[in-house]
């Protein structure tokens, strides 16, 4: 099985003395054709990772390659095979469906050529075809996160990360997308590597789950694989299990806290 993305060491420190570890040493490999999915709680390093697996940031130490291409060396190349939906995307709402798609994929470099049939392929996957000349800021939450996504595949890579793809999305929406990353796993053949602090949404669409905490990765495998390494019953169980819960005495803490300010 080809490994398409392999981490080494990779590791981004922020601080003067680089004392916070956002991510620390990360060493993982993802497969050619598998939706994988890295978990972990708020600040645990997801973004971080996603950013520099992306060249958006540089890493303090080690290094990553994807499609066999290397994050420090081959830059350009390594954005050519990716695609990606940030937490926080940007939309330029006064565009159409399709003026919107045009101009992503005039910032890739897509050919003026194969543009044109290439969106609307896009738009008849996502099921917006018919609204392709409505612009963007009648569009509903969903539908806007379904434009970002054909945004991320306008340049047909062969790697789709998505982090966050599900937050801030009603369950009507959350299904939409959910639906839809299955049907680029299943029908597109992409490798699609999702961040996430939602455990159902992991566990429902992903192969494989990576845990990360304080920027470490703590466990890789299956949900099976990682329920059983933990004895527990549920990955929410071995979650708390692997990441620690918060304690009595913090909860206890917070409340005095509150009652405090009250």
């Amino acid at each position: 099985m080809k490994v398409l993305i392999s981490t080494d060491k990779l590791s981004k420190h922020y601080g003067k003395g680089g004392e916070i570890k956002a991510v620390d040493e990360l060493d993982l490999e993802v497969y050619e054709g598998e939706t994988f999915g890295l978990l972990g709680p708020n600040g645990a390093g997801k973004t971080t990772t996603v950013r520099l697996l992306n060249c958006i940031i540089k890493p303090t130490s080690g290094t990553a390659t994807l499609n066999g291409d290397d994050i420090l060396k081959d830059e350009t190349e390594v954005k050519r095979v990716t695609g990606l939906l940030a937490e926080s995307p940007g939309l330029y709402e006064k565009l159409s469906a399709y003026e919107f798609l045009e101009f992503m994929g005039a910032l890739y470099d897509v050919p003026k050529d194969i543009l044109p049939e290439r969106i609307d392929n896009l738009l008849k996957l996502f099921g917006l075809h018919d609204r392709r000349d409505y612009l963007l800021e009648g569009y509903s939450r969903g539908m806007k996160q379904k434009i970002l996504i054909a945004a991320a595949l306008i340049h047909d890579p062969p790697i789709l990360f998505l982090d966050e793809p599900t937050s801030m999305l009603d369950p009507r929406a959350s299904l939409m997308v959910k639906d839809l990353i299955k049907k680029l796993a299943n029908s597109a053949g992409k490798t699609i590597f999702i961040c996430s602090h939602i455990l159902p949404v992991v566990e429902e669409l992903c192969d494989r789950i990576g845990i990360i905490n304080q920027g470490r990765l703590v466990a890789v495998g299956t949900v099976d694989e990682i329920i059983a390494q933990t004895g527990t019953k549920t990955l929410e169980e071995a979650f708390i299990t692997i990441t620690g819960g918060v304690e009595e005495k913090e909860l206890l803490a917070w409340r005095e806290q509150k009652s405090a300010n009250a």
